[in-house]
């Protein structure tokens, strides 16, 4: 593992039934950084975050988060280690209202947000906080998604593209919760096919096509690399 880095994927590879998805993907997050992974639908972004997550049939290959194995490691368990997914499709539950939903998942580790903490992040939630969860707009929806993963202690995040479908107000909301939660010593893996978003907010980029890592460049390379990412991406 790569000095500082707090997660460590190297060789990864992930099949669904006989299909092989991912082909050696490796990548680093050091503590403290948002990193994004960029590239079109189907390049296997998300798939990787369900990889570190553990929530594949098969996966081989290594992940490593603070310096411990997770290949061979069940969901549950890597959640208590310290990571939190935040799923594009948020997962909010419909029969409980915004704050049941923000306090069903436990609490893995000191040093989580506070509900006064996650309210002053997200206002708009703390005026919902009896509504069904699924009655929110979809912004809503997904600052719940994100509010409630904060209260774990988990000390890296995964969020699976939290920009889609979402107006213009709301992403440069979200782009600055995220450039909040680094100040607070979050660590974010972030999956995204918008990167004039990810530029807001992102240290360092790696691009995924065909299941691999194909490129990875800094934030301060981001101009000199326009022209390969409109490429990449098909923007």
């Amino acid at each position: 593992m790569a000095e500082g880095a707090l997660l460590a994927v190297s060789n990864l590879q992930v099949w669904y039934g006989e299909s092989h998805i991912l082909h050696g993907v490796a990548f680093e997050v050091r503590a403290g950084e948002v990193v994004t992974l960029l590239g079109r639908n189907g390049a296997g972004k998300t798939t990787t975050l369900k990889a570190i997550m553990g929530i594949v049939a098969r996966r081989s290959g290594s992940v490593r988060f603070e310096n411990r194995e997770l290949i061979g490691r069940a969901s549950n368990e890597i959640a208590r280690a310290g990571i939190a997914f935040c799923p594009e499709e948020r997962g909010i539950f419909a029969s409980l209202d915004v704050e049941e939903n923000l306090l069903l998942p436990p609490q893995v580790r000191p040093g989580g947000l506070t509900l006064p903490a996650i309210y002053e992040l997200f206002p708009n939630i703390k005026e919902r906080l009896t509504s069904q969860g699924t009655k929110l707009s979809g912004g809503e929806q997904q600052m719940l998604a994100i509010g409630r993963i904060l209260r774990t202690g988990a000390r890296l995040l995964l969020l699976d593209e939290p920009t889609e479908g979402l107006a213009p107000v709301i992403i440069q909301q979200i782009g600055k919760t995220i450039r909040t939660l680094k100040e607070r010593g979050f660590t974010i893996l972030l999956v995204e096919q918008n990167f004039r978003f990810a530029a807001t907010v992102a240290d360092r980029y790696y691009v995924m096509e065909h299941g691999r890592v194909i490129d990875r460049f800094s934030n301060s390379d981001l101009d000199a690399n326009i022209g390969k990412l409109h490429e990449y991406l098909g923007v």
